[in-house]
């Protein structure tokens, strides 16, 4: 599910909610609300509307059966590690992720 808030005809942010049954680092329950994805434009940003798009995709998510919700984002994401924390969110771990090519 894509929510956007407009002004002005402008898209100035959106977010993109998922329901994941699959394991959800840090979560308990099936299924979870997840948080795909926030952005809003740098000009639009303090003045609520990523709080907007959080409350809009947590009330998705209880609609829809859910009692807890997720995010992620980089290491290296200062910003959204800021906006999360900001908006109640709760870090539950950081890992590692590892790759090989096998022929």
């Amino acid at each position: 599910m894509y929510f956007c808030i407009m002004t002005n005809h402008l898209d100035v942010g959106f977010a993109h909610v998922s329901l994941r049954v699959d394991y959800v680092e840090g979560t308990e329950t099936s299924p979870v609300g997840f948080l795909e994805g926030i952005y809003v434009l740098p000009e639009y940003r303090s003045r609520g509307i990523a709080r907007a798009l959080i409350t809009a995709c947590e009330q998705f998510a209880k609609e829809n059966g859910c009692t807890e919700f997720a995010s992620d984002c980089e290491l290296t994401n200062i910003d959204s590690i800021l906006m999360h924390e900001k908006l109640g969110f709760e870090e539950t771990n950081r890992i590692v992720c590892f790759k090989k090519k096998i022929e």
